[in-house]
């Protein structure tokens, strides 16, 4: 089976009032351990690359690794670029062999916004493959993600209708509360998703998919691992993983997970190390990291997601 578009997964997400896992993946253990945890539960997949990890672990090896995964698992994999910020880096991925991009121009006027958006779905369009857009901005860091909270701003629901009939994206990506990296609230600061937005954007577009960034859930048990090994990170707070259910049963068809899996990596190292400080085979203290983003995407596709047995 060949890589494949978001363009069916989304179809059949909206109609089930589910989502799709869209995974950020950086080295072949990441990718092992999502795609074997999709592979038992028969779910449908996004592998997405940032701009960063492409210049970690270069094009052409993460291409290869998906590649292989779909060899290994028989899934439907779409293979998509996770915050391009410009027209050069989303030809360079679509000539690449991507079958989905995603164009962030949010950081722009919202015409400049669809001027550039335009410009990479005419020339994705034109190789078959589909685009993401973005209104509104996450706050938070992550990759080359950096916006501060007073550069943040929730998504217009008024402004959809008319980015989307002018860009012909396939998707877009909206900010309703939602934040970048594991940091995303204050101590004492209650997460709240707007749905009152993600409704209003449903209302204006229907049958559209949506998409929710930042939407990891800083899931605690890491978190500690991480402080007893020998970490030092404050209290984070996530996205409650119930709220991620709400918006899946509603117009978001996929969801994007990047933090929860570098914590559930970093603790399964950080404890390796600290019962076998003398041991140095980068197998050893890779296999845990795999079985625990393993057991993390396998929560997130049940729990979460809903879209277990949809692949």
């Amino acid at each position: 089976m060949p890589l494949v578009t978001s363009k069916e997964m989304f179809e059949k997400a909206y109609k089930g009032g589910y989502a799709i896992g869209a995974f950020n993946v950086n080295n072949m253990e990441i990718i092992q351990g999502i795609t074997e945890a999709a592979k038992e539960l028969q779910a449908p997949l996004i592998l997405q690359v940032s701009s960063g990890a492409r210049k970690y672990a270069n094009h052409t090896y993460l291409t290869k690794l998906v590649e292989a995964a779909i060899i290994e698992t028989g899934l439907p994999i779409c293979l998509h670029l996770d915050h391009g910020d410009t027209f050069e880096l989303c030809k360079s991925c679509i000539d690449g062999g991507f079958t989905s991009v995603m164009i962030d121009g949010s950081h722009y006027s919202f015409e400049d916004n669809i001027a550039l958006t335009r410009q990479v779905v005419d020339y994705a369009h034109d190789h078959g493959v589909v685009v993401e857009g973005e209104l509104g901005r996450l706050a938070g860091i992550e990759d080359a993600v950096n916006v501060s909270a007073e550069d943040a701003s929730y998504t217009n629901p008024a402004q959809v209708q008319e980015f989307v009939e002018r860009t012909g994206v396939d998707s877009l990506a909206i900010a309703i509360g939602t934040s970048h990296g594991a940091y995303k609230f204050k101590p004492g600061q209650k997460p709240q998703l707007r749905f009152d937005i993600l409704a209003e954007v449903e209302k204006r577009l229907p049958g559209f998919p949506i998409v929710l960034h930042g939407a990891s859930s800083v899931i605690p048990e890491f978190v500690e691992t991480i402080n007893k090994y020998g970490g030092n990170m404050p209290d984070a707070i996530g996205i409650p993983e119930d709220m991620l259910r709400k918006a899946a049963s509603m117009a978001v068809c996929k969801i994007n997970i990047d933090s929860d899996l570098r914590l559930a990596m970093t603790a399964a190292i950080r404890q390796y190390f600290a019962e076998n400080p003398a041991h140095f085979d980068p197998r050893q203290y890779l296999k845990p990291a795999r079985e625990n983003i393993k057991r993390l995407v396998a929560h997130k596709i049940t729990d979460v997601l809903g879209c277990e047995g949809k692949a």
